[in-house]
């Protein structure tokens, strides 16, 4: 998956320690005292922060033991003075009569720290060095195929590619145990003083401080969510014992059963989260031949990453969105430097909070960093449409929308999209009875992505409450991934692994129900994009491309920024204030009919 650089997420991750440190405490907590605070602390952050986009982007494109040094004392001392802010805010929170808009931004300033440090000496530098440890041990990590090294971008590829169980299972197992062993005891370290941070600023453990940051109390968040995974989960039985039936036609029942849990390295990806990469193995007769892949249009077609990039760019410009700037061009990371170690996971940033926006990818022609571009685009479209706002507003309206914004777009990337860009021949776009075909492409990535992007921060929430201790940490992840996806490793893990470090947002430290969400969303957003657009057809086939009323409407919505509450910017677009996972199973329902014929007789569920 993809994520944005949030300003205040990385200010509260990388710095510079040039700057002064929030003062005292006043001894009279007025609401004046309250605005004057909030004032400097804004300033304070809006200042340090280009400098610390600049420290956190030459350390992920340049990955050395000098950069990692550097981002890790830097990362201290923006901590520090990011958890002093927030125990500041969290005093001047108790005082009545504060305007509307000074409440919310000390709310920001409280709870907005991704990893919060305590507040004693030496603690934000021990945890900005072990953040900076184990996302650097992350991107050098490497894999093995017939026992040759392969680094994470290209096993990644392979494991979309290859067919043989015997080298599944190798890169598999050699890209966990290589890559998430090694992390476990700095994680360990780093929880324990994530948590005791989070109980300073007035949270009961950080997965209670994550979840507080959505405008609703944490439980009730909660609750939000497991609701809409309860609407979803039919769906996702439904594509799951479809797969594992067709996964059983092709390998045999000696390496898929055709009941119990999928074998995750035979699903097309190194963590079973999108399974996109094995249409080939599951796609239906007849029709399941849509008639072309748009990778292999990408390769005809000449395309190289530079054009892909283009090309999405060509999208929000036809919405009626401001060209990228020339500078975004010049200080990209598009394709993987062939002469140093760089972290290849995506990701969108706007180093000065106004114009400055890049991307940094390992791009390659293929149909998944087409979907990707338009992705971490949206990031950088929103990142500049809210870049008035004030720095704490500097922001989605939560994280879930930074994160849906691309995605809804890429969902038209469909044959007429293809067509207009003149990638797809008219003549070849599917007819109407290939729609279960493209549902079915779809839903292997959308609805196979559900069950993953709750588990994540499931594992965490449990780790950070203390349901899942150190001395379980794997055992609460198999049980998870059992629980949520159906899915099991291909080899036995015990307590020596650490199979959630084999993951980026692990190490990374970036919170991840703002992916499950983002799915939801995007749906809801898309729905309400097609019905603007006065689309009449079969849902799946909209495309919006070029409509310039979507795009205002696009645009007031993003401008806002996190200015006001998530319901407020969702209705403004949507005209609903209510995340629900209604429009993704109405997109769905008749990919659900037709699973549901095929699956007649067989056993469900693991």
């Amino acid at each position: 998956m993809i994520r944005a650089t949030s300003l205040l997420a990385l200010a509260c991750a990388i710095a510079t320690p040039a700057f002064a440190r929030p003062q005292a405490a006043p001894a009279a907590m007025t609401p004046a005292a309250a605005d004057a605070f909030v004032a400097q602390a804004e300033k304070t952050l809006a200042d340090m922060s280009v400098d610390s986009a600049r420290v956190a982007w030459v350390n992920a494109t340049y990955l050395t033991d000098d950069t990692d040094a550097l981002a890790a004392k830097s990362g201290g001392a923006i901590l520090e003075v990011s958890v002093r802010y927030g125990l500041e805010a969290a005093r001047h929170l108790r005082t009545p009569g504060l305007s509307a808009d000074t409440r919310r931004k000390l709310e920001i300033l409280r709870g907005g720290i991704t990893s919060p440090a305590p507040s004693r000496p030496g603690a934000a530098g021990e945890l900005a060095t072990i953040g900076t440890r184990m996302t650097s041990t992350y991107g050098k990590g490497k894999g093995t195929l017939d026992g040759k090294p392969v680094n994470g971008s290209d096993i990644e590829a392979a494991m979309g590619e290859l067919r043989d169980p015997v080298k599944l299972k190798e890169m598999w197992t050699s890209w966990h145990d290589n890559v998430g062993v090694p992390l476990r005891a700095d994680y360990a370290k780093s929880a324990g003083l994530m948590n005791e941070g989070a109980r300073e600023l007035g949270f009961p453990d950080t997965g209670a401080m994550w979840r507080a940051g959505y405008d609703m109390p944490p439980a009730e968040f909660e609750r939000a969510v497991d609701a809409i995974w309860a609407d979803l989960e039919p769906l996702y039985k439904s594509l799951h014992t479809y797969v594992r039936t067709k996964l059983s036609d092709k390998y045999g029942e000696a390496v898929q059963a055709r009941s119990g849990p999928i074998r995750a390295d035979l699903l097309g990806n190194m963590w079973a989260q999108e399974w996109g990469n094995i249409y080939d193995i599951v796609a239906p007769a007849g029709a399941g031949d849509l008639g072309f892949d748009t990778g292999e249009l990408l390769v005809a077609k000449g395309y190289d990453p530079v054009k892909m990039v283009r090309a999405g760019e060509g999208f929000y410009s036809s919405l009626g969105f401001a060209p990228l700037p020339a500078s975004f061009w010049t200080r990209s990371q598009i394709v993987k430097p062939a002469d140093r170690e760089v972290i290849c996971h995506a990701s969108a940033w706007n180093i000065d909070n106004v114009e400055d926006l890049r991307i940094k990818m390992c791009t390659k022609v293929n149909a998944d960093d087409f979907v990707t571009i338009h992705h971490e685009l949206g990031h950088n479209y929103y990142q500049r449409a809210y870049n008035r706002q004030p720095f704490l507003y500097k922001n989605g309206a939560n994280d879930g929308f930074h994160e849906a914004i691309g995605d809804f777009v890429a969902l038209s990337i469909t044959p007429d999209y293809l067509v207009r860009i003149d990638l797809l021949d008219a003549a070849r776009v599917p007819s109407a009875d290939k729609d279960i075909g493209l549902l079915l492409r779809q839903g292997l990535d959308k609805i196979a992505f559900l069950p993953f992007g709750l588990m994540m921060d499931k594992w965490r929430w449990g780790v950070y409450s203390g349901a899942i201790k150190p001395t379980d940490y794997q055992a609460g992840w198999d049980a998870l991934r059992l629980r949520y996806q159906g899915v099991a490793a291909p080899v036995a893990r015990d307590e020596t692994r650490f199979d959630p470090g084999a993951k980026y947002h692990i190490p990374a430290g970036t919170p991840y129900a703002r992916y499950f969400l983002a799915r939801v969303l995007q749906f809801q957003f898309y729905e309400a994009a097609c019905r603007q657009a006065g689309w009449t057809g079969p849902l799946h086939r909209c495309s919006f491309y070029g409509d310039k009323k979507v795009g205002q409407r696009l645009d007031a919505m993003l401008r806002m920024g996190q200015s006001k509450p998530w319901p407020d910017a969702l209705e403004a677009f949507t005209g609903t204030r209510q995340m629900s996972g209604k429009a993704m199973a109405a997109y769905f329902a008749p990919l659900k009919t037709w699973l549901d014929q095929q699956n007649k007789g067989k056993p469900t569920g693991w």
